[in-house]
């Protein structure tokens, strides 16, 4: 009985290697997407033209048309050369890579849309809440962005450039930061 229980034990410590060793890559290909890039991660839309489709193929029905290039979507699933995306307002649905961009947008406070006049997001100079405001951005205006800190993000939109407070934008992660 006492080498039963001692191979018993055996085995169960091996089987409880086995699946620690066995999902340490699941959980390291839980960030990464089939194509080793982060998942989820944000891009933008490359042409003026994007079929969103309710799968991954062309065989797929087409559910929602996008008709301007630049619109900042997050992808959320890879499949083949198909991403998974959501955009600001919680759309999801399949696109080919090859419609999507790395360059980076955002939309400025798509939450507040709709809510009265005199809503705006704040454009500073400098990266700081106290910094000189130098435009307002209407809500859900799409602005390019060219690197964030983790707080604040150097945006341009419509020619100018400035800083937007990252919680203002959909786009970046909080805390995230590039270049």
């Amino acid at each position: 009985m006492r080498q039963f229980l001692s191979r018993l034990a055996f085995v169960a410590a091996a089987a409880l290697s086995l699946a620690v060793l066995d999902a340490a890559p699941v959980y390291a290909q839980a960030a990464k997407g089939a194509s080793g890039l982060p998942l989820p991660r944000f891009v933008s839309l490359k042409s003026k033209s994007v079929n969103l489709r309710v799968g991954p193929s062309v065989d797929y029905a087409v559910a929602w048309r996008y008709l301007r290039a630049g619109v900042p979507v997050e992808v959320t699933q890879e499949y083949d050369n198909w991403r998974k995306i959501r955009d600001a307002d919680g759309t999801e649905g399949w696109v080919n890579q090859a419609l999507l961009s790395g360059e980076r947008t955002a939309v400025a406070a798509p939450w507040m849309r709709g809510k009265g006049e005199g809503v705006f997001v704040n454009m500073r100079r400098d990266p700081q809440s106290g910094g000189a405001i130098i435009a307002r951005i209407e809500p859900g205006v799409v602005v390019h962005v060219g690197e964030c800190n983790g707080e604040w993000c150097r945006a341009n939109a419509q020619g100018t450039d400035g800083w937007i407070s990252q919680v203002e934008i959909w786009g970046a992660y909080p805390g995230e930061a590039f270049k």
